[in-house]
């Protein structure tokens, strides 16, 4: 009785899986297996598109990912602006170790030549003006008086003869040459002088800075 309830089903069940949509699949232990899914289309291999800008039709907008605002623009770090420092003023700190004698001799020689001109010519110009205004006839007039002799009424001491412009010009160059010569003698000296100290000391510094 068993025996004929198990091949009466077993013959429905196959009836049943022949009597199915397709068959198409392979049988295993008196069963068909049937694929009903349907097979992907094809897709051709196309290149990136890259994303449309800002503002264009079918951009991201705010919020959204990748648009500003939102989570890929929260993740990016933006550069910060450069701190505005103040201007800083280089300094330079030097050193006069040596002073050459030979240029410090030239260089003297030429200012105390410039000096003796200066010299000359203010004082043609302070005796032009002094003689103008009647300086000497005046002071020359009162120490004559104050010089002459009671007999004879002779002696008395001419100022404006002595104070001649030829004679003072004479004795201002004079004066100007010898400090020429002067000058020129002791820079030279001190030139050596220094150099000699500056092996003991190191010399005089110097601190130098940009203008600003």
């Amino acid at each position: 009785m068993s025996g004929a309830t198990g091949a009466a089903g077993g013959a429905g069940m196959t009836g049943g899986a022949h009597g199915s949509a397709n068959l198409s699949g392979p049988q295993e232990g008196g069963y068909t297996v049937t694929d009903t899914r349907q097979p992907s289309p094809h897709q051709p291999v196309s290149a990136y598109a890259p994303p449309p800008p800002p503002g264009a039709p079918g951009a991201p907008g705010p919020g959204l990912l990748g648009g500003p605002g939102g989570p890929a623009a929260a993740g990016v770090r933006r550069p910060r602006p450069a701190a505005r420092t103040a201007p800083r003023t280089r300094k330079a700190r030097l050193r006069v170790s040596k002073a050459d004698p030979w240029s410090v001799m030239k260089v003297s020689f030429l200012l105390s030549i410039a000096l003796g001109i200066c010299t000359i010519v203010a004082v043609a110009v302070l005796w032009m003006v002094l003689d103008t205004i009647g300086v000497f006839s005046t002071v020359g007039s009162t120490i004559s008086e104050a010089t002459t002799s009671e007999q004879g009424g002779k002696g008395g001491f001419d100022l404006v003869s002595f104070l001649s412009l030829s004679r003072v010009m004479t004795f201002t160059i004079v004066i100007a040459v010898i400090d020429v010569v002067l000058a020129t003698a002791l820079a030279t000296l001190g030139a050596f002088i220094y150099n000699l100290s500056a092996g003991f000391v190191g010399g005089v510094e110097l601190t130098l800075a940009e203008d600003e």
